[in-house]
């Protein structure tokens, strides 16, 4: 007898499945464009219209991918939609949606909660869901299960459900979406089997775990480890500059050690959509077993901290020339979390910005992958990227540099600017106008 997990592993092996991707950002559109690559047709799902439109005339809203690679994933059958009953049409249905944090520091699984249940009316036998959105150990079997079992399915048998966590670094020229190996735990055999011969057809290397449970803790730790490591090297960095030592050179001289260190950098705060939140996604759960997680917990501490100390060293250095915060024209160079991207998300540079501009501050950027300050749900400035130029970088009282990108003409910056605050170490030899943070 041919069962629904025999008829999708059929389809997924001689490329006839059809690929529902729902959240078309930056985890959900290289996925796509992998997919439609080897040759399977994909269809996309956003709520975001103008990104719809955008990518059905073939145009891209990531910096990183090219327009010319969403057209030609158009040629190959993709094609996006905001027309959730369209869902029976694919055979799997994978979530890359966001996880952010609320206000209270706490995981906002609404994101993912409102676009399952968007999708719940339309499940049908043999679909195969799986979540790539990092959340805390459960949440596809304490969530996502019972809402597939509400349609009357029995998971494992006539529809699946497996979690695999996204591991993106956009702008890192060393690794792509096939080249990263992915992490896959399912919620029964049936439903490993499945989710790990999915991803095999795309990526050179799936990693197989236990369980569910096991993938989402996978992905905490991936990115707590960078947490609590960047955290002791912005502790690090603070004891440093008290002692008149540049936590840069020190960590540069570490890194030549060729076993049992790994360098991390420190910088202004923590950004992107993983680092900052992720902890806190483990921390929560934790509580509900009685465990503290005190080590995460203070990692997270020093690291959101930083924004703070960065604008400390402003305005010391600032005060060094008769100068106050309040009133100084300030440059913020970089706004992007990391350098060399256009992606915004929890970026400590617009932290900064908000706390100079709360301080009196007349505030502008320059970032050469952001031409335009978006709009974003918690942060609001009408700027747009100001030009470089000496007379335009010797206008201004202090020059910040929170993201390093390659773009940035740093020595045409070092030979105008009145004073520069360095938080990223860029700058190696000492100057009377340079100062670290």
């Amino acid at each position: 007898m041919t069962t629904n997990k025999d008829v999708l592993l059929e389809r997924i092996a001689n490329k006839s499945a059809v690929i529902g991707i729902v959240g078309l950002g930056y985890v959900g559109l290289p996925l796509m464009l992998r997919f439609a690559e080897v040759g399977y047709k994909v269809l996309g799902f956003d709520i975001d219209q103008s990104k719809v439109d955008a990518l059905t005339a073939g145009k891209s809203y990531i910096e990183h991918i090219s327009a010319d690679s969403i057209a030609t994933a158009r040629t190959r059958g993709f094609e996006a939609t905001t027309d959730f009953s369209r869902a029976p049409e694919a055979d799997t249905l994978i979530l890359c949606v966001p996880t952010p944090l609320n206000k209270y520091r706490e995981p906002d699984l609404s994101f993912v909660l409102d676009t399952m249940d968007s999708l719940v009316p339309y499940l049908r036998e043999g679909h195969l869901v799986s979540l790539e959105s990092t959340t805390y150990p459960g949440t596809t079997d304490e969530e996502l299960l019972p809402r597939m079992e509400s349609r009357g399915f029995k998971v494992g048998e006539n529809a699946f459900l497996v979690f695999s966590p996204e591991r993106e670094d956009p702008g890192n020229p060393n690794f792509t979406t096939r080249t990263i190996p992915k992490v896959c735990g399912g919620y029964s055999p049936a439903c490993q089997e499945i989710g790990v011969a999915l991803y095999s057809a795309v990526i050179d290397k799936v990693v197989p775990v236990s369980s569910t449970r096991a993938a989402e803790m996978t992905k905490l730790l991936e990115n707590i480890h960078r947490a609590v490591n960047i955290g002791l090297v912005n502790e690090m960095k603070i004891v440093a500059d008290k002692m008149g030592i540049d936590i840069h050179e020190v960590i540069r001289a570490a890194a030549t050690k060729p076993f049992g260190f790994v360098p991390y950098y420190p910088g202004p705060g923590l950004g992107g959509h993983c680092i900052p939140i992720d902890p806190f996604y483990l921390t929560w759960k934790a509580r509900e077993y009685g465990v503290n997680t005190r080590f995460i917990e203070l990692a997270g501490e020093v690291n959101s901290n930083m924004p703070d100390w960065v604008v400390a060293k402003v305005a010391a250095a600032l005060n060094t020339r008769k100068k106050a915060i309040n009133g100084s024209r300030v440059l913020v160079l970089g706004i992007a979390y990391k350098k060399n991207v256009d992606d915004m998300r929890e970026s400590p540079s617009v932290f900064l910005m908000e706390k100079l501009r709360d301080l009196g501050a007349e505030v502008s950027y320059s970032d050469p992958h952001v031409p335009v300050f978006p709009k974003m749900r918690e942060h609001h400035f009408e700027l747009s990227s100001v030009v470089l130029d000496a007379a335009t970088i010797a206008s201004y009282d202090c020059v910040l540099l929170a993201t390093d990108h390659d773009k940035f003409d740093y020595t045409l910056l070092k030979q105008h600017a009145q004073l520069i605050v360095d938080s990223r170490g860029k700058y190696l030899e000492p100057a009377d106008h340079i100062v670290k943070a």
